[in-house]
């Protein structure tokens, strides 16, 4: 009772008037030392996630096959970690042939090792079967594992001559599914690069930069830089970009500016030193803007290069960043560039996933990937030391007469390696006891069968005896491997090319990619860019970061063409790689001045040559120039995208690439067309140009220049032997002036011998 009387009076004095006339706020209602309540949070939405995951973007862009004794297989995916799966669903697409189809079999599915279901492989109305299969979502985790097993298989193990005919595949368009909601991973710069890119995930990134209202070059090299690294973790995947110009992005983004600065109403923390700060997306406080802030080109240049070396503290949400030294790139120094100064071992070239050792006869080819400098240059007649160590299993039951290890470089093939050594003295060695196996090989490659990307494959194709029983065929303790220690050479390639070849800028962004964080290059805007030829731009910078391994820490940007100052004095000293539209008319006019091309009229166009130049061509024996029909081929389309190349007008050893299209719209799509193989290859020449109804047309309007590194004794020689028609006719020429001079001298000799009194 007391305590209900302590209460009641409490309350009293809470609620009681005042004694005096002034307001009643709520401050006055509550104690001195009690804190007013926080007003009412407003519900944080938690935005759903959309995701789709093909068996191709799973590293099988030929479909998982399943055939011979191969039948059963799997793939590997992983999620993102800041994603909670919700729902979640397998479009399978099967191809069974049509033996297969006969024996009725079905193909059990397991993700993560729990059943999913089994499928029928029998005859269907087509060729394609199509499934449909729901998939718990708590069985979704970070890293998964989708297996596929034909029950059947067991039965069509000793049929080894028929192998190729039961066979199925899973096509590449198959794929899952994926609902689910979005983390908040908190404001935390050692989370970067997530949220904007998670390793995790197997499919193309999208992330959104946002400027100011007024666009500075400095900026514009910082988003650079910073893309470029981001195309670097992207790999394979995949990254495009988005550019706002004074405008917040709707989820995660990227804001680039000055102290002060205001972007879509946001305010740029004032800061004396280079910053890095993460900040909730006033939209939502799940999304996270990074605001990367300096006062000059420098300080974003630190903060940039800051941000791309990681290894920030847990728990730090803003940070200042001292003087940074960053380092220069030297000539051909990418890191995903094969060396070309001393013999790579193959094991230096694969993943850390992967081994030079595989088990059991039915296996996964062992593929090496490598990466090359686009302008590797040997004489005609050398070629490329490729050394094999290799080693087959000792088992009796393998038939070493039809096994083999077979070899092919960029899909073409190359030989097969026999188990042990050919010829009559060493078969008759190997019948009476003798040791005969080979395990070892030299194979020099043709330099045209390196590429700017190369793959080399080795299979090691072993068969079975006849009388070999079935159980072999499953023996997965067998081990075939490659010696680590097999190695190719390309020490003795040299670096010279001849320019401009837009086959080199599309495969490794060559010629910028030489010093591959582009010290060397400067990347050429319209002075007012507009969004989409900003994100081109962006685009760029991710695939040279792709290819080598190197972001652009050095690269200028400067905004339109400069006719004084410190950025023409840059202009006559880099390469030029520069993004426009066709309705930019002031600055292609500038930039194609002096160019084989023109703009007029929102038309792309070729320049008339001139009869000396038409000479200086003829002379060089360059007589397949594409000019006219290029002309005509750019006035009859009207809706296009593309690229053309050329000397630069500032330096006549330097080159530019320009990336331009009809409109904005058109431009936007180069970023899908680079993705397509097929566009990618049809990329050459010094123009190209790519429509929706005829895919890409190439041409070579202008003269091409050497570039590389080439003694000048071989200069001589290569430009004889380039130069055919101006060596016969300089030929031609010394040799009538020697044979007019002998003439006369003999001449006068053969008058003083008949007439010697002539002479005296």
């Amino acid at each position: 009772m007391k305590q209900l009387t302590k209460l009641t009076l409490l309350a009293a004095s809470l609620f009681a008037l005042p004694l005096h006339s002034e307001e009643t706020t709520v401050e006055s209602l509550l104690p001195v030392d009690m804190p007013a309540p926080a007003p009412a949070a407003l519900p944080t939405f938690v935005p759903s996630t959309v995701n789709s995951i093909s068996v191709a973007q799973m590293g099988q862009p030929q479909g998982l096959v399943l055939s011979g004794g191969q039948l059963q297989g799997g793939m590997n995916f992983t999620l993102p970690v800041d994603q909670v799966i919700t729902n979640a669903q397998l479009s399978l697409n099967v191809k069974v042939s049509p033996a297969m189809a006969t024996r009725n079999a079905t193909m059990q599915l397991m993700l993560n090792g729990q059943p999913l279901g089994t499928v029928p492989l029998g005859a269907a109305d087509s060729d394609i079967s199509r499934f449909q299969l729901d998939i718990p979502a708590a069985l979704l985790v970070s890293s998964n594992n989708l297996s596929l097993k034909i029950n059947d298989g067991d039965a069509m193990q000793c049929q080894r001559d028929l192998s190729d005919k039961y066979r199925v595949t899973i096509l590449p368009d198959s794929r899952f599914e994926l609902e689910g909601q979005q983390l908040d991973i908190g404001s935390d710069l050692s989370h970067f690069p997530r949220p904007f890119f998670d390793s995790m995930q197997m499919t193309p990134a999208a992330i959104a930069f946002a400027f100011g209202p007024t666009l500075s070059s400095d900026a514009l090299s910082a988003a650079a830089l910073i893309s470029s690294w981001l195309g670097i973790q992207a790999d394979y995947r995949g990254v495009s970009f988005a550019a706002l110009h004074d405008q917040l992005p709707e989820k995660n983004g990227i804001l680039i500016g000055h102290p002060g600065d205001k972007i879509g109403g946001l305010t740029l923390p004032q800061s004396t030193q280079p910053m890095l700060q993460v900040i909730d997306n006033p939209a939502n406080p799940v999304y996270k803007l990074l605001l990367v802030v300096g006062n000059d080109e420098a300080a974003l240049r630190t903060a940039a290069w800051r941000l791309t070396r990681g290894n920030f503290a847990l728990q730090t949400a803003s940070t200042t960043i001292p003087a940074q030294t960053i380092p220069a790139s030297k000539p051909y120094d990418a890191p995903r560039w094969i060396p070309t100064d001393r013999p790579v071992k193959l094991s230096e070239l694969i993943r850390k996933d992967q081994s030079l050792t595989v088990t059991g006869i039915w296996h996964a080819p062992l593929r090496v990937a490598f990466r090359a400098a686009p302008d590797l240059f040997l004489w005609d007649g050398e070629t490329i030391p490729l050394h094999i160590g290799y080693r087959f299993p000792t088992e009796s039951w393998i038939d070493e007469n039809r096994s083999w290890l077979s070899m092919t470089m960029n899909d073409t093939f190359l030989h097969n390696l026999p188990v042990n050594k050919q010829g009559a003295l060493e078969t008759l060695w190997h019948k009476v006891g003798g040791d005969a196996r080979q395990e070892k090989f030299d194979m020099p490659l043709e330099p045209y069968m390196i590429y700017g990307d190369n793959q080399l494959s080795l299979y090691f194709n072993i068969t079975a005896k006849e009388n070999a029983p079935c159980s072999v065929l499953l023996n997965n303790n067998i081990k075939s491997r490659i010696d680590e220690d097999s190695w190719i050479d390309l020490s003795h390639t040299r670096h010279f090319s001849l320019l401009p070849n837009l086959s080199y800028f599309v495969g490794a962004s060559f010629p910028f990619t030489r010093l591959a964080d582009y010290s060397q290059t400067v990347l050429l805007l319209p002075e007012q860019p507009t969004e989409t030829q900003i994100a081109t731009l962006l685009d760029m910078a991710a695939r040279s970061g792709n290819a080598t391994g190197t972001a652009l820490y050095n690269n200028r940007v400067v905004l339109g063409v400069p006719t004084a100052g410190g950025n023409l004095e840059l202009l006559r000293t880099r390469d030029v790689l520069a993004v426009s539209g066709m309705a930019q008319h002031d600055f292609n006019h500038a930039l194609l001045n002096e160019s084989p091309f023109t703009s007029h009229d929102n038309t792309l166009g070729v320049r008339t040559p001139t009869t000396w130049q038409k000479l200086q061509r003829w002379l060089a024996g360059d007589w397949t120039s594409d000019g006219v029909e290029a002309d005509r081929y750019f006035s009859s389309n009207e809706a296009w995208r593309g690229f053309v190349s050329f000397r630069s007008p500032w330096s006549s050893d330097r080159l530019v690439v320009m990336a331009l299209g009809s409109n904005d719209d058109q431009l936007s799509r180069l970023h899908d067309d680079l993705t397509s193989a097929r566009i990618n290859a049809g990329i050459r020449g010094d123009a190209a140009i790519i429509t929706n109804e005829n895919g890409v047309r190439s041409f070579r309007v202008g003269s091409q220049f050497p570039s590389g590194e080439m003694p000048t004794q071989m200069m001589i020689v290569w430009y004889a032997n380039q130069h055919s028609a101006l060596l016969a006719i300089l030929g031609l020429i010394m040799s009538s002036l020697t044979g007019l001079g002998l003439y006369a001298w003999l001449k006068k000799r053969a008058h003083k011998r008949l007439n010697p009194e002539s002479g005296k």
